[in-house]
């Protein structure tokens, strides 16, 4: 633990947050997976890794290096994105500039980015280092792991190549290429509540395997793996704005094929029709997003012919996010390794609850706070702590008479008083037990209602059990 008086101070300044939180958030977009580059070729990351930057905490951050660093400039936020075999040299990485967006956020992309053949990993990871440009060191971040193909595969897929394979709740992105051209690449996304395409940001849509039968608001959905002729729903992950029912075609040669049924594979030519309409497709115009009516072919009933604006390619996408705030000290060191909470796990119960927080990046300066009370943590390994849950009358009511369960927010805290915090919660609820012939409480709440002063009669002990949720 902490000793007494920096946790004392600690405590304030949690309690502080908790009233106040000036977050800090990192959010990295990518692609699931590359495709290599050969000989002198660069096939650009497409869609490009993107980057966003939101919270008051950042603000915040900038206002203080402004007032510590008079008449200079060194609140702006700059960074370096690369690949995690490149090393420290900043000729091999890609500079980013981020400018704000009506919404506040810092947007920036990297569309450089390639693998070459010369790199024979099947995996990699994209590193992003993040400055101020006064110099000082925001810290670094890691994207998920990234998978290399050659070239989008031909063949039928098969199931058991999960990889390149789409399944029903996963993240995708689409765009669509006019010609084949690169210059004309447009990424379906969303502004102002409304579908575009956009030649510089990319939405990551989350694609549902839906009833046949469904509408627009609701729609049940459905376990398994995206096959070619199945009722889809893309709603989009940041504005929860979605598209009507759509039944996703394979594309050959600009057609659409009524017949196929085959599982679909990353960066595979689809297109979306949407339900119950006249041969009518999903299709970008220029910046906007329309509806374009298939010619049916007469000599194969199975083909509708489509324009280049209707044949979008699909590709799986990653999402990683780190929240961090500074609001308890002027730190100089930078706030990475950023931990990630992936899962909890508890053990025992009563005066001897355990929890395990299991996720990335854990080292052994950081502690498992409940709210505002620090826990017992021991470190077990980067990617395992183990903490001791603290007793509930450490958040100091008087709970004997405890009538709702009581959800504390679980946060990690390093030692110089950096705060992590996350989405998960731990949730206090009373269980209390009876002995025969207990003594009635002369300190009973005089507003109590007499069935609960007819329980707490009853019951001379309470215990607690732990529930965590997401």
């Amino acid at each position: 633990r902490s000793n007494p008086y920096q946790a004392n101070l600690l405590r304030d300044g949690v309690r502080r947050y908790l009233q106040l939180p000036a977050d800090q958030t990192v959010l990295i977009l990518h692609a699931k997976v590359a495709q290599k580059s050969y000989g002198n070729e660069k096939r650009f990351f497409c869609p490009p890794p993107c980057v966003y930057l939101s919270g008051p905490g950042w603000k915040l951050k900038q206002e203080q290096i402004k007032a510590r660093d008079v008449g200079e400039a060194g609140f702006q936020v700059c960074g370096y994105m690369g690949l995690d075999s490149m090393g420290s040299s900043l000729m091999e990485t890609q500079k980013l500039s981020f400018e704000e967006q009506p919404d506040e956020k810092g947007f920036s992309c990297a569309k450089a980015l390639y693998i070459s053949d010369t790199d024979k990993r099947k995996h990699f990871r994209l590193v992003l280092k993040l400055f101020f440009s006064n110099g000082q060191e925001i810290g670094t971040f890691h994207s998920k792991l990234i998978k290399v193909i050659s070239k989008p595969s031909q063949k039928k897929q098969s199931l058991k190549n999960t990889d390149l394979c789409i399944s029903s709740g996963s993240k995708v992105s689409l765009f669509n290429r006019l010609r084949s051209q690169t210059v004309s690449t447009r990424y379906l996304s969303v502004e102002g509540g409304a579908f575009i395409a956009s030649a510089r940001q990319w939405a990551a849509f989350t694609l549902h395997l839906a009833e046949e039968c469904c509408t627009r608001s609701e729609f049940p959905l459905r376990e398994g793996y995206i096959r070619y002729g199945s009722v889809v729903q893309l709603v989009c992950t940041a504005t929860g704005v979605t598209l009507p029912p759509l039944i996703i075609r394979k594309v050959m040669k600009q057609y659409a094929m009524l017949d196929v049924d085959e599982p679909i594979s990353q960066l595979h030519k689809c297109a979306f029709q949407f339900q119950g309409s006249d041969h009518m497709y999903l299709c970008l115009s220029t910046e906007k997003v329309i509806q374009f009516q298939a010619s049916p072919c007469p000599k194969e009933a199975n083909r509708e012919l489509l324009n280049d604006g209707s044949c979008w390619t699909i590709i799986s996408t990653e999402t990683v996010e780190y929240t961090f705030s500074e609001s308890l000290a002027c730190i100089r060191e930078p706030v990475s390794p950023v931990p990630l909470i992936a899962t909890l796990q508890l053990t025992g119960g009563g005066d001897v609850a355990m929890l395990e927080v299991q996720g990335e990046y854990f080292h052994t300066h950081l502690k498992v706070w409940f709210g505002d009370v620090e826990a017992e943590t021991m470190y077990r390994s980067p990617k395992s702590l183990v903490c001791v849950v603290p007793d509930v009358s450490a958040f100091g009511s008087d709970w004997r008479w405890l009538r709702y369960p009581i959800t504390v927010p679980l946060l990690l805290i390093r030692d110089d008083g950096l705060i992590y915090s996350s989405s998960f919660t731990f949730t206090y609820t009373p269980e209390q037990s009876c002995i025969p012939g207990q003594q009635v409480l002369s300190d009973a709440p005089e507003d109590s209602d007499k069935l609960l002063d007819s329980i707490h009669q009853e019951f001379t002990r309470t215990n607690f059990h732990l529930f965590m949720q997401s």
